[in-house]
C-alpha cells in the first residue's frame, strides 16, 4: 500500500490550477521521477477539470487509483495511490487536507496561486503520515485489530476442536475403562468374598 501524490488544485472555469503538491516517488528509478511527477500533475489537473463541483470519485489508471474530491467552493484535491490502498482512508485524507488548506490559505489566492506562491507546508507531512493507513486512520487501525483478533479466535477454535477431538477419545477410552473397572471390581469382589473370615 502506497501513496504517490497528493495535490491541491483550484477548479477554474476553463482549467484546473495547481496550488500545492507533494510526491513520494522513491519507488521509481531516479531517471523516471521527473516524468512520473509531470504525468501525475497532469492527471490530477485533468481529473479535477472533469469532476463536478461537490463530487468525490475514484479513477483507475493502470495499477494506480486516483481519488478526487472537488468541493462546492471550487477547491479540489487528488491523491494517487496503488490499488491496495483503502479508498475510505484516501477520502478522509482529502477532506482533512482541503479543510486545513482552506483555513490557512485565503480563497482570494486560489485562482491565481501557484506552488511557489502558496504558503502551505503540511502536504509533505500528510503524505508521509498516511503512507501507513493503519497508523493514520483510527478506523483502519481498529479494523486491522479486529482482523487480527478474528485470526487468533479462529486458531483458538481450531486448537479447541483438536483438543475436543482428543477429549472425545479420552471420554471414549474412559467409558471403556469404566466397563473394565466395573468388571474388575465385580471379579475382585467375588474373589474376596470367598476368602472372608467367619
Amino acid at each position: 500500500m502506497k501513496l504517490y501524490s497528493l495535490s491541491v488544485l483550484y477548479k477554474g472555469s476553463a482549467k484546473a490550477n495547481l496550488l500545492k503538491a507533494a510526491y513520494d516517488l522513491s519507488s521509481f528509478s531516479f531517471f523516471q521521477r521527473s516524468s512520473v511527477q509531470e504525468f501525475m500533475t497532469f492527471t490530477s489537473a485533468l481529473i479535477v477539470e472533469r469532476s463536478a463541483l461537490g463530487s468525490r470519485a475514484s479513477v483507475k489508471e493502470q495499477e494506480y487509483l486516483c481519488h478526487v474530491y472537488v468541493r462546492n467552493d471550487n477547491l479540489g484535491a487528488v491523491v494517487i495511490a496503488d490499488n491496495e490502498y483503502p479508498s475510505r482512508v484516501c477520502f478522509t485524507l482529502l477532506d482533512k487536507v482541503l479543510d486545513e488548506f482552506s483555513r490557512q490559505v485565503s480563497s482570494i489566492d486560489w485562482p491565481s496561486g501557484s506552488p511557489a506562491t502558496v504558503q502551505y507546508t503540511a502536504l509533505d507531512s500528510h503524505l508521509a503520515r498516511y503512507q501507513n493507513p493503519r497508523e493514520a486512520d483510527a478506523m483502519t487501525k481498529v479494523q486491522a485489530e479486529l482482523d487480527e483478533t478474528k485470526i487468533i479466535l479462529h486458531s483458538t477454535m481450531e486448537s479447541l476442536l483438536e483438543r475436543g477431538e482428543k477429549l472425545d477419545d479420552l471420554v471414549q477410552k474412559s467409558e471403556h475403562l469404566g466397563n473394565q473397572s466395573k468388571a474388575f471390581y465385580k471379579t475382585a469382589r467375588k474373589q474376596n468374598s470367598c476368602c472372608e473370615i467367619m
